[in-house]
């Protein structure tokens, strides 16, 4: 079994999300055997994934940067989405925080790096805007010798 975590993009247009979401289930039928996709299920990229796992028969695991996540973070066109994820997640973890910051979202990644054998990163290579974004969680996956995936079909943009 095989434990995939994912890091990404939440700004993704909707063309590359369906390059992105192919991208993920050629990958994915790549790995093959049992995985386990961990995901904090944001919209875009993490959302994709953990729709590709689910339906590659994977295992879904989640991790809530914050008790108020959903209500403080996920807008009504994620909201469904969201909950239908979270919903079919064997395991929901939530970090020890009331509130959705950069400190959960921090905490969330080293979670969610800490708990798998690889990862892959919905990512355009652009460095960090901030501690805590894509760009980090892909620095922090190799610094830990986490192998990465990178995944940014051609034609691939950001809203």
């Amino acid at each position: 079994m095989v434990r995939i975590g994912v890091t990404g993009h939440m700004n993704l247009t909707a063309d590359t999300a369906v390059l992105v979401s192919e991208a993920l289930h050629a990958y994915l039928r790549q790995v093959g055997g049992d995985i386990i996709g961990v995901s904090c299920i944001a919209r875009g990229a993490d959302s994709l994934f953990a729709e590709a796992v689910l339906e590659a028969g994977g295992t879904l695991e989640v991790i809530l940067p914050s008790r108020d996540y959903r209500e403080a973070k996920v807008k009504p066109d994620h909201a469904d989405l969201f909950d239908r994820l979270l919903g079919k997640a064997a395991r929901v973890r939530t970090m020890p925080f009331d509130h959705a910051n950069r400190e959960a979202y921090v905490a969330a990644n080293e979670a969610m790096l800490g708990s798998v054998d690889e990862l892959v990163a919905i990512w355009d290579g652009a460095p960090a805007t901030g501690r805590g974004g894509t760009a980090d969680v892909v620095a922090e996956a190799r610094e830990r010798g986490v192998p990465v995936t990178v995944i940014w079909p051609e034609g691939s943009a950001r809203d």
